[in-house]
């Protein structure tokens, strides 16, 4: 007898599963209407995270793609010294760990070729260096040498825009353009994609085209990535010397810090918009009670008619609180395909690597189980403590 009630109680859980299935498949439509909002909350979660870390790492690659080993140096100037002359930045280059050094100078002018005009047009200034450590700017022609920087000679180089415009069907390494009333030879077309200008020219020139004299912007290139502490050093103390020791001439940026201010802006904005559609699984777990109190009332004479054939308090508790939970795991299991389905379409749009998130998949789950266990709790206690005697007489 007491083996008979052992294994009996070790098959009733599983008794109480099939029960709890069976309910739910009985009332379909309003089992769907009550898991839609745990559905839609997972479904918002996993989107929101997947796709957020997929950005991350895009801005994460292109960080690392284009910061390792540099500094970039902004100059505010003091009274005295607004920008670095030519010998400054001779100065700086011969600085232990440097490895050479790519002045920006920008402008925005118009151009002319013909008898067509555009105005905006975004003209960046550069030396041989950056093009030497940016070996795939130059799809076609040649780079800006030494020499063209010495003479400020007006060559130039022209992106995909100024090239669709301008030179439609015609070969424009060559021709001559105007830029700002100045007549410049082009000698190289930049590469499709880049987009940091529409043409490049010599910095010596572009200064001479903003009567300007000094540089207030350049990036400094590191023999060794792992050198950046050791250089910024040397760096700080030469500028120093080189505006007086006055506060506030310059700032030096390093990529790595700027790639981890921006982990952590979309960690914090991650973390912002999870909890925000989190309240979505809060407002479905409210619908899983309202179901189920309205399940236990519609099926007291069930209950009563169990607890009078011998099952037990925990049994009924057991029953409902397993309906709460499969509920809200079907809504998670849904919800958890549709978001990283949708996920994958944000990131296909955007044109981002899509990043599968574990950690965003085991969150949804686990909440949507969290949501179902804490929601049903009190329907099943209710369940579980209807009197058999009162529940009988209203059959």
């Amino acid at each position: 007898m007491n083996r008979h009630a052992w294994v009996t109680g070790l098959l009733m859980p599983f008794e109480c599963a099939r029960m709890a299935l069976s309910d739910i498949l009985k009332n379909r439509m309003r089992s769907f209407l009550t898991i839609l909002g745990i559905m839609i909350g997972v479904t918002a979660v996993i989107a929101l995270i997947t796709t957020i870390s997929g950005v991350s790492s895009s801005i994460s690659d292109s960080f690392a793609g284009m910061g390792a080993g540099q500094l970039t140096v902004t100059i505010s100037g003091s009274d005295l010294k607004s920008g670095l002359t030519d010998e400054n930045l001779e100065t700086l280059e011969a600085l232990g760990h440097v490895d050479g050094i790519a002045p920006t100078v920008s402008l925005s002018t118009h151009l002319v070729r013909g008898g067509e005009r555009e105005t905006g047009i975004s003209v960046s200034g550069r030396n041989e260096y950056w093009f030497a450590a940016e070996t795939d700017i130059v799809r076609r022609g040649r780079a800006i040498n030494r020499l063209d920087i010495q003479r400020k000679s007006r060559v130039c180089l022209i992106g995909q825009d100024v090239l669709d415009e301008f030179f439609y069907g015609v070969n424009p390494l060559g021709e001559t353009i105007w830029l700002g009333g100045l007549e410049f030879t082009v000698v190289g077309l930049l590469d499709a994609d880049f987009e940091d200008a529409d043409v490049i020219i010599p910095y010596s020139t572009a200064l001479k085209m903003n009567s300007e004299s000094v540089v207030t912007r350049f990036t400094v290139y590191l023999d060794d990535a792992a050198n950046s502490e050791s250089a910024q050093t040397l760096l700080s103390a030469a500028l120093d010397e080189m505006f007086s020791y006055e506060d506030d001439c310059y700032e030096i940026t390093e990529m790595k810090a700027l790639e981890s201010t921006m982990d952590e802006l979309l960690g914090m904005m991650s973390a912002l918009l999870a909890g925000i559609a989190s309240i979505a699984l809060v407002v479905g777990g409210i619908g899983i009670m309202n179901m189920m109190l309205t399940s236990v009332t519609e099926r007291t004479r069930e209950i009563g008619l169990k607890k009078a054939l011998g099952a037990q308090s925990w049994h009924i508790q057991l029953q409902f609180l397993l309906e709460s939970f499969l509920l809200s795991m079907l809504g998670g299991l849904m919800g958890v395909a549709l978001g990283l389905l949708l996920s994958l379409a944000m990131c296909d749009y955007m044109s981002i690597r899509f990043h599968l998130s574990y950690g965003a998949i085991a969150l949804g789950t686990s909440f949507s189980a969290a949501v179902g266990i804490l929601f049903g709790w009190a329907p099943a206690r209710k369940a579980s403590r209807l009197n058999p005697i009162d529940a009988l007489r209203s059959m």
